[in-house]
C-alpha cells in the first residue's frame, strides 16, 4: 500500500489522494507512488482522474522537496516527477484538480496540467522556484500555453503568488469556490463527463495536444537537459538550496 497517496476509483472516477500532511511536499518515494496509480488508470475505463489532497492536508501541494534537490538525487526527482506529466500525456484521460489551499511549485505544475481546475477561494498558486536559484520545467513548458506568454514569464521570473480570483482571471482554474463547495462542483463537473463515450473523451484529449504542436515529452527533454547540465552546475543553484535549508537569505554570486 502507497504510504502518501491514496487511490480509489468509482463509477469510471479515478481519484488520487495526496496525503503528506500537512503541506503535502512531493517527494521522489510519493512521486513514485502517483506514477504508480496513474499506471493502474491505465488499465480502466476512466471518463476522469481527479487529483486532491487529503482532509488533514493544508495544501494541495507546496512544492516538490527541496532536500532531495541535490546532485545525487536531482537525476532521480526529475524522472519520477517529470514521469507524471509524460503519463498523463500518454494516458490521454481527462484530468482534473481540486484545489484547497496552497499549490505552489510542483504543485502549481501539477494543477497547470490538468485540464479542469475546481479551486476554493482560499486557494493560491504560484512558482517560486526562481527564488532558491532554479526554475520549474513542467510551468516552462506547460503554463504559457494556460496562461499566455506574458503573464506566464512573469510568474516563473518573479516567482509571484497569486490568489484564487487571479487564477480564475488568467484561466489557471475553471472555476471558483467556497471550500464546502469544492465536492459540490467537482460533482456536477463529472456528471458531465460521464454522460459522455470515454473512448471519444481520450480522443479529444489527444487531439487537443496535438494542437500544441509539440508533446510535452519532447519539451521535456530540451528543457531537463538545461535544468540537469547547465542550471544544476551553477553555484546559485547549490547556494539557492543551502539557503532554503538552512533557513537564510542566499548569497547570490550570479554564476
Amino acid at each position: 500500500m502507497p504510504d502518501h497517496i491514496s487511490l480509489t476509483i468509482d463509477d469510471r472516477v479515478a481519484r488520487i489522494t495526496l496525503a503528506r500532511p500537512p503541506l503535502n511536499i512531493l517527494n521522489i518515494a510519493m512521486m513514485r507512488e502517483i506514477n504508480t496509480a496513474l499506471g493502474e488508470c491505465g488499465r480502466r475505463d476512466l471518463v476522469g482522474i481527479v487529483f486532491a489532497a487529503a482532509p488533514d492536508c493544508r495544501a494541495f501541494s507546496a512544492g516538490v522537496a527541496i532536500e532531495e534537490h541535490v546532485d545525487q538525487l536531482i537525476y532521480q526527482m526529475l524522472d519520477a516527477f517529470h514521469s507524471i506529466f509524460r503519463s498523463l500525456e500518454q494516458l490521454a484521460k481527462p484530468t482534473l484538480a481540486l484545489v484547497d489551499g496552497a499549490a505552489l511549485g510542483g504543485g502549481c505544475e501539477l494543477v497547470a496540467a490538468c485540464d479542469i481546475v475546481i479551486a476554493s477561494d482560499r486557494a493560491r498558486f504560484g512558482q517560486p522556484e526562481i527564488k532558491i536559484g532554479a526554475f520549474p520545467p513542467v510551468a516552462a513548458v506547460v503554463l504559457p500555453l494556460v496562461i499566455g506568454e506574458k503573464r506566464a514569464r512573469e510568474l516563473i521570473l518573479t516567482g509571484e503568488v497569486i490568489d484564487a480570483a487571479d487564477a480564475l482571471r488568467l484561466g489557471l482554474c475553471n472555476y471558483v469556490v467556497q471550500s464546502s463547495a469544492l465536492e459540490q462542483k467537482l460533482a456536477e463537473v463529472l456528471t458531465k463527463l460521464k454522460e459522455h463515450s470515454g473512448a471519444a473523451l481520450e480522443f479529444a484529449r489527444r487531439a487537443l495536444d496535438l494542437g500544441r504542436g509539440r508533446t510535452i515529452d519532447r519539451a521535456l527533454k530540451e528543457v531537463e537537459d538545461i535544468y540537469l547540465h547547465e542550471l544544476m552546475k551553477s553555484s546559485d543553484a547549490t547556494e539557492g538550496v543551502k539557503a532554503f535549508l538552512e533557513k537564510r537569505k542566499p548569497a547570490w554570486r550570479n554564476r
